[in-house]
């Protein structure tokens, strides 16, 4: 995997949330200087993908074709890089994370894959690393909360415009907002306006988090096809992409038919 050209310039810290463990039975969680649960990992079994909301996220499975390489935005204890690791070892994936306290906790408490040519950590805002790459990475993770709320530049037009530049001709930007936050129509219109409508949501199975897709470029595509692949890539992974696909939907007043 090629090495992105990165050098972090040193700016004004401003303050990072302290990182908190807890445990309840085999299920290790992370948080952000809250009892809300950013991150959890099952210590029998660290490639499950505990929550609900980081299942949803991997919808983008349903549309995405010889993905190479996987930026993820917001570290947390690791969920994203332990399931790709574990069921896609072929892609190569970039976990850019600002705040060095998660990075030592994850690294040293949540079980992730060695670094290597697969796999690399980057210390970094990710608002400003993904303005360094030009079509280069095929799907985009972004999950970054600071304890209490989404990131405001996580979730502002410039970003979303850098997020279309950083992704390959038919890449794919997938987020996680709370559909009860009173912006997250605000949300959605900034960045469907940026992907020209092509924005897809699906709902997690709990806690009012929903999975958001945009596409660079994606033709509408059969139903009767999507629920084929849906069900092949449940048996394949053991996750519910039938359900997944059942209750995507487009946002309220989009023009974009992702179906034919």
């Amino acid at each position: 995997m090629a090495r992105h050209p990165y050098r972090r310039l040193r700016s004004a810290r401003f303050a990072l949330p302290e990182v908190g463990i807890s445990e309840h039975g085999n299920i290790r969680s992370l948080h952000l200087g809250s009892e809300t649960v950013q991150s959890s990992m099952n210590v029998d079994y660290p490639a499950e993908l505990v929550l609900s909301y980081s299942r949803a996220m991997m919808a983008w499975l349903l549309f995405a074709e010889n993905v190479r390489h996987i930026t993820q935005i917001g570290l947390g204890g690791g969920s994203f890089v332990r399931w790709i690791d574990a069921y896609l070892p072929d892609v190569a994936q970039t976990a850019v994370e600002i705040n060095p306290q998660v990075i030592s906790v994850a690294r040293g408490l949540f079980e992730l894959p060695f670094e290597s040519e697969k796999f690399e950590i980057i210390e970094a805002d990710g608002a400003e690393y993904i303005k360094t790459l030009r079509g280069g990475t095929d799907i985009l993770l972004v999950d970054g909360f600071d304890g209490v709320q989404i990131i405001d530049t996580l979730v502002a037009e410039p970003f979303f415009a850098d997020c279309r530049t950083a992704l390959s001709e038919n890449g794919i930007f997938v987020t996680n907002w709370w559909s009860g936050d009173k912006r997250y129509p605000l949300f959605l219109q900034r960045l469907a306006q940026v992907f020209d409508q092509r924005v897809l949501c699906v709902p997690a199975e709990t806690h009012g988090n929903v999975a958001v897709l945009a596409f660079q470029n994606q033709a509408p595509q059969p139903l009767a096809a999507l629920q084929k692949k849906a069900a092949k890539l449940s048996e394949q992974y053991g996750l519910d992409f039938k359900t997944m696909l059942h209750q995507a939907h487009v946002p309220p007043g989009s023009t974009w038919q992702w179906l034919c």
